[in-house]
């Protein structure tokens, strides 16, 4: 099956290169290299992919990687880019990316995490066939859909928040630790990023929780991390 890749790079060279590779798994890239440009294409399009670097001419790639998340919350998003500071790293996955390159990369390692975005997509409609619905108190999580409902009332979650989501309450009233929730949920053991973990819950909690200075889904165990409610 051929899948469609949106490119946006300003770098013709590393655009190219990154086309070039990717035609190894059967990828067919659109390349672009404006930010206005890029997110007009991506919205007029349909495609499995988006490749995005920060630094662009018009539009930088974290505000289109913020509005993309307010339409497209499932279109799995790689950003690569130049920069390489803690922060630049951490308000790419806050934003929504699914995960981060750093220019010089290894071309073994852009086609390893461009796999593993795939197969997470992949596998994700499949378990979610034999997921049953999670209900708790008002909060009614369906995995099939990727909806969910909080008193009746829909609720717009980012795919990664849901992700997260789900896997919570998957797992209910067991701790993990912020690596935990970042091999687990992210896929990468994303050294330095457990802040990411912290902004995710933060931006779940102020959707789903009444009040934030009493969580009733989301809980800390201080010292350790973050456990689900317990069903009881």
């Amino acid at each position: 099956m051929t899948r469609k890749i949106l490119i946006i790079e300003d770098d013709a060279d590393i655009a190219a290169l990154v086309a070039l590779q990717l035609q190894g798994l059967d990828c067919q890239s659109t390349l672009c290299d404006d930010g206005k440009a890029g997110y007009a294409t991506f919205v007029a399009g349909q495609f499995d992919l988006l490749i995005l670097d920060i630094m662009l001419p018009s539009m930088n790639g974290i505000d289109i990687c913020k509005e993309l998340r307010k339409t497209h919350p499932q279109i799995p998003i790689l950003m690569l880019t130049a920069k390489s500071t803690e922060l630049d790293r951490v308000l790419g996955l806050e934003l929504g990316a699914d995960d981060y390159l750093t220019k010089p990369f290894s071309v073994l390692e852009l086609v390893a995490r461009v796999k593993a975005l795939f197969r997470r997509a992949e596998l994700q409609p499949n378990n979610a066939l034999h997921a049953a619905s999670i209900n708790v108190g008002g909060l009614h999580i369906n995995p099939g859909s990727r909806q969910v409902l909080l008193n009746n009332m829909d609720i717009k979650l980012t795919a990664k928040e849901f992700d997260l989501l789900l896997y919570f309450a998957s797992h209910p009233g067991q701790v993990f630790s912020r690596i935990q929730l970042l091999d687990q949920v992210w896929g990468y053991s994303h050294e330095g990023y457990e802040h990411t973990v912290n902004s995710h819950i933060n931006r779940l909690r102020g959707k789903i929780e009444a009040n934030l200075a009493a969580p009733e889904y989301i809980l800390t165990t201080w010292g350790v991390g973050y456990k689900f409610r317990a069903v009881s």
